[in-house]
């Protein structure tokens, strides 16, 4: 199978898993766990909730124990939440003021969520392999987060 027809297929379990579910946290509990068990060699996969507006903190997530709060701007998924752009980063020790919560990861890609303009968390997936994720993953992650959103409104 393809990576783009990969992620459409992901992206109609993701539908089927949340429509009609109002509860976020829930929502996002499939979601990592379906992203887990789903994309091969990775070693995380979560999200981080806008708690204020200097800080994220830990939401549901299959992996290892991670950290559980993590400042805006800092950090791959800090400078997601802080720019409101998709950080694709190949190798997570070369990205300026990384935050190691687990030594084995070694690239990482964390996608923006937006609810009502703003956002409200991010998707953040590592894998233990160097440039584990490409642009087909970007465009078929962020295609997720969108069906994502949609359920938000």
């Amino acid at each position: 199978m393809q990576k783009q027809e990969f992620y459409q297929s992901l992206v109609k379990q993701t539908e089927s898993l949340i429509a009609g579910e109002s509860n976020i946290i829930a929502n996002m509990a499939n979601m990592s766990a379906l992203l887990f068990t789903s994309l091969e060699d990775i070693n995380w996969a979560g999200f981080y909730l806008v708690d204020s507006p200097s800080e994220l903190v830990l939401g549901p997530f299959q992996g290892n124990p991670a950290c559980i709060r993590i400042p805006v701007g800092k950090g791959v998924c800090g400078v997601a939440a802080q720019t409101r752009e998709t950080q694709l980063v190949t190798d997570v020790h070369a990205f300026a003021g990384h935050i190691a919560c687990d030594a084995a990861s070694n690239s990482e890609i964390v996608i923006p969520i937006f609810m009502n303009g703003e956002v409200f968390a991010v998707l953040d997936i590592d894998s233990p392999s160097l440039a584990r994720f490409d642009m087909d993953d970007q465009a078929g992650l962020e295609a997720l987060v969108k069906c994502f959103e949609a359920n938000l409104q």
